[in-house]
């Protein structure tokens, strides 16, 4: 006996079911929100630079990514540029750099800045950016930090307003995006 057989129909892949590809791109959708969500809270913030306290490298409306989470399991260091709430005004945030570290001799002479007796080499503040401003020898505090904008003429920092302890700092520039002639890394 013969049997006749019957024609199967084409099995279809999920991709093809109704719906499926829509269901599929929205999971994709959540997903990268999701990410996103989780950079720039923990790890990345977009930031955008008030006031030109940190030219050269930094201006007036550049825009930036903060890392967030860096500070969480490494140290601070002097040179680190870090964004932090204002003492006197924990609503607003600066940036500055990093000059001394806790327990660091501290004292500038006529624009000149010492660490620990030694004059401390500064490539990132230009010649026409200097001042002559003076401060006595202090020691830096244990968990606070001695701050500065490179732009010294014009710059409001701890020279003003004192270290900055270290639970006011949330983060880290890293890196300019904006305007595209600056984009890169920031040291």
């Amino acid at each position: 006996m013969s049997q006749l057989e019957q024609p199967q129909a084409p099995e279809r892949t999920p991709a093809e079911l109704p719906g499926r590809s829509f269901w599929l791109w929205g999971r994709d959708m959540l997903f990268s929100l999701a990410v996103s969500f989780f950079i720039i809270t923990f790890l990345y913030q977009p930031v955008r630079v008030e006031g030109t306290s940190m030219l050269p490298r930094l201006g007036d409306q550049d825009r930036l990514f903060i890392n967030k989470f860096l500070y969480h399991f490494a140290s601070i260091h002097r040179g680190d540029v870090v964004v932090f709430h204002y003492p006197r005004d924990p609503q607003k945030s600066y940036i500055k750099r990093v000059i001394a570290e806790p327990g660091d001799e501290l004292r500038i002479d006529d624009g000149r800045t010492y660490i620990n007796g030694r004059l401390l080499p500064e490539p990132y503040v230009p010649r026409r950016f200097h001042d002559s401003r003076s401060q006595d020898a202090m020691i830096i505090p244990p968990g606070e930090y001695f701050v500065m904008g490179d732009h010294r003429s014009i710059s409001s920092d701890s020279r003003d307003f004192g270290p900055v302890p270290r639970d006011l700092i949330y983060g880290k520039a890293a890196f300019v995006y904006w305007p595209a002639e600056d984009m890169g890394i920031i040291h």
